[in-house]
C-alpha cells in the first residue's frame, strides 16, 4: 500500500558513521519530502572484514510516501539481507585416520575439547546447548556450562530441578548435546540419555561454586514468571545479608542438583569452505544389557 522508489548506493564509508547515525542523516536531508527512510544492508562484508575502515558495502534506500497512519507510527527501519553470510574455513579435511580412538568417542571428545581450551577465541570451550523435548512434543534448547566429562560418569550439568529442561527431562530422558567451537570451525553433537546425579554428588559440586553463583542458585525460581527484576535482586540482597558472614557455608537447595548424559551416539564435525564438511559419528551398538562397543561411520554432509 506504499509507494516506493528504490535507489542503490556503493561506496566506502566508516563503520562509526552508521553506528552514530551520520549516514543516514545524509539522506534524510537530500529527500526531505519523501517520509520515512529505511535502509538495509545488503552487502555484509564491512562487518566481517578485520579492517573496518576499509571495507566496501552497499546500501539500499527505500522511501515510504507519507500517510498520516505511516508517519505517526513508522521510524526508521533497518533491515539486514544475511543471504550472502558465509565464513571462509581454514581447516584442513578431517579424516579416519586422524581420530585419537576409534573405539572410544570420549578420547576424541578430550582431544578436541583440549584443543578449544587452549584456543584464545573460544571464550567457554565447556558452554553446550542442551536440547530436550516436552510432553507436548515441542523441543527446546539453552546453553549451560557442561560440569565434567568421563566415560564413566558421562557429560555432567547442573541446574534448577524445578527448571523447564530438568522437567522435560523428567518426562523425557532423551536429550541432545551442541557444543560449537566457531573459530575452530567445529561442532560435537552428542545424543543420549540423561539422568538426575545423587544428592551428594550434586552437593559436593554446589560446595565449590562461587557464593555469588550459590545465592543466586537460592534465589532464583528457574523458568517461572517473577513479576520484577527488582524483585529478585531484592530477594538476592536479603539472602546476602543472612549469609553475610563468609565463613557460614550456603547449603544447596533441595531444587537444584545435576544430570548427567549417557551418550548413543557423538557427531565429530569439521567445517570446510567447499561446505564439504566432515562428520564422523561414533554410535553404540545395543546389547541386552543397554550397552555395547562403539562403531565409527561417516555422514555425508
Amino acid at each position: 500500500q506504499h509507494a516506493c522508489s528504490t535507489l542503490i548506493f556503493t561506496g566506502r564509508r566508516l563503520i562509526a558513521e552508521l553506528d552514530e547515525g551520520g549516514f543516514l542523516t545524509v539522506f534524510s536531508s537530500l529527500l526531505p519530502a519523501c517520509g520515512p527512510l529505511g535502509f538495509r544492508v545488503v552487502s555484509l562484508g564491512a562487518f566481517r572484514s578485520p579492517r573496518y575502515h576499509y571495507a566496501t558495502y552497499t546500501f539500499e534506500i527505500w522511501i515510504r510516501a507519507m500517510s498520516t497512519e505511516s508517519s505517526s507510527s513508522s521510524s526508521v527501519a533497518l533491515r539486514h539481507d544475511i543471504s550472502q553470510l558465509r565464513t571462509a574455513y581454514s581447516r584442513t579435511t578431517f579424516t579416519e585416520d586422524q581420530l585419537v580412538s576409534s573405539t572410544d568417542p570420549f578420547r576424541q571428545f578430550h582431544a578436541w575439547f583440549q584443543e578449544a581450551l587452549t584456543c584464545k577465541e573460544v571464550a567457554e570451550a565447556n558452554a553446550v546447548c542442551v536440547s530436550t523435548v516436552g510432553e507436548d512434543g515441542r523441543p527446546s534448547s539453552r546453553m549451560v556450562l557442561m560440569k565434567g566429562y568421563s566415560k564413566e560418569e558421562g557429560f555432567k550439568f547442573y541446574t534448577n530441578l524445578k527448571s523447564r529442561k530438568a522437567r522435560e527431562v523428567a518426562a523425557n530422558p532423551a536429550v541432545c548435546l551442541l557444543f560449537y567451537w566457531a573459530p575452530l570451525h567445529r561442532q560435537v553433537r552428542i545424543e543420549g540419555t540423561a539422568e538426575q546425579m545423587s544428592d551428594e554428588a550434586s552437593a559436593r559440586y554446589f560446595s565449590t561454586r562461587p557464593r555469588e553463583s550459590q545465592l543466586s542458585a537460592v534465589v532464583s525460581p528457574q523458568s517461572e514468571r517473577i513479576s520484577s527484576r527488582e524483585e529478585l535482586e531484592e530477594t538476592h540482597r536479603e539472602l546476602s545479608r543472612v549469609y553475610s558472614d563468609s565463613s557460614v557455608d550456603i547449603p544447596k537447595p533441595e531444587h537444584w542438583g545435576g544430570f548427567r548424559v549417557w551418550p548413543h551416539s557423538v557427531e565429530f564435525w569439521q567445517g570446510q569452505s567447499t561446505r564439504l564438511h566432515d562428520r564422523i559419528v561414533f554410535e553404540r551398538e545395543r546389547d541386552n544389557e543397554g550397552s555395547g562397543n562403539w562403531t565409527i561411520h561417516r555422514l555425508a554432509p
